[in-house]
């Protein structure tokens, strides 16, 4: 369990539990900018125009059918690398019901919400610059491509292929974007279409058994002690008869030579959790054999991973403390008590 927090809105819900229980339906079928097939059996029923990094208009037209082939447009192409199977992806998206008209998710919209009714907010660069420096950056879906994760593999692997910078538009029917069980779950025809309109703003490739590389330095006084040798969870004692700290604590213990993390990337890493409390862990990414991801300094994770890894840099071994309240605060999350306080060992291998 990455430490995020409570999603915000009900439509992230219903992302994440499609990508936990979709099966393996994932057909695509590429159609290319001049694709002039009959909308009702394989091209697209929606149209999408707009500026590539803006929101992007979408108009149906009347009793719309979507066919029972997933088709994929590019409607613009970005000149970075290609993306590849398993690649962990920042992506805007807009994702509309085509029969319904509501949207179930809309990246761009996360600005207004968080700042205000100003709708030019909307419509923003998550890299903007005002006169006084960088902008906050808004939220953004991180997911891997064409693997179960927060969006079902039925979005992400049609954009297997294609370049960094590309919006990419992509159109199937609830039940094979879904699976069946979860469009009935949240009230949605099998054959209700969904229309997403897709930026990708950047992409790491990142093997699953990558790690922080190099001599680890020794942890300063007052923090856990951390074995953190070969493809495994990290090992983490805790200081015996020592009273956690009350703020926040963060030493690097291997230095990267890659960039500096900036907040608003994806950031993929390999991390061990415990609880100061027994030392015990609740979880780790080598378990899962396979590095995590998740857009940094957003408010997607806990507080304490926001403040403790903007700033540092790929290829950093960091270890965290984190006091309740940069925590989970007073909420039980699963194995882990209300009130914790709970230490880390990040290794950062990849950010973008």
């Amino acid at each position: 369990m990455i430490p995020t927090t409570r999603v915000r809105r009900t439509v992230a819900a219903l992302a994440v539990s499609a990508a936990l229980l979709l099966t393996a339906a994932c057909g695509s079928e590429e159609g290319g900018e001049d694709d002039t097939t009959d909308a009702a059996s394989s091209g697209p029923v929606a149209t999408v125009s707009g500026p590539l990094g803006e929101r992007p208009e979408i108009e149906i037209g009347k009793d719309p059918v979507v066919g029972e082939e997933t088709v994929t447009r590019v409607l613009e192409e970005g000149d970075g690398a290609e993306i590849a199977e398993g690649s962990f992806l920042r992506m805007d998206v807009l994702a509309r019901l085509v029969q319904g008209q509501e949207d179930l998710i809309d990246t761009w919209a996360s600005a207004a919400e968080d700042g205000g009714d100003d709708e030019s907010q909307e419509s923003e660069s998550p890299d903007a610059e005002d006169e006084g420096g960088a902008e906050d950056p808004r939220q953004q879906i991180v997911s891997q491509a064409g693997v179960e994760s927060y969006l079902p593999p039925s979005v992400t692997e049609p954009l297997i292929g294609k370049t960094v910078g590309s919006r990419v538009q992509v159109e199937g029917r609830a039940a094979d974007v879904f699976g069946a069980d979860v469009a009935a779950q949240y009230g949605m025809a099998e054959d209700e279409g969904v229309v997403w309109v897709i930026d990708v703003v950047g992409a790491v490739e990142v093997e699953p058994k990558a790690r922080a590389e190099g001599e680890q330095a020794a942890v300063e006084e007052g923090m856990p002690e951390v074995e953190a040798d070969g493809e495994k969870a990290a090992t983490i004692t805790i200081p015996e008869g020592q009273d956690p700290p009350e703020e926040l604590r963060d030493q690097v213990l291997i230095e990267g030579d890659g960039a500096e993390v900036e907040a608003g990337q994806a950031l993929a890493v390999q991390y061990t959790g415990v609880t100061w409390a027994d030392g015990e862990k609740f979880d780790s990414s080598w378990d899962r054999e396979s590095a995590s991801a998740f857009q940094i300094g957003t408010g997607q994770v806990v507080p304490g991973w926001d403040e403790g890894l903007v700033g540092k840099h790929v290829g950093d071994r960091v270890l965290l403390v984190l006091p309740p309240d940069m925590g989970y605060g007073e909420e039980e999350q699963e194995a882990i008590p209300a009130g914790s306080t709970l230490v880390f060992v990040v290794d950062i291998v990849g950010a973008a």
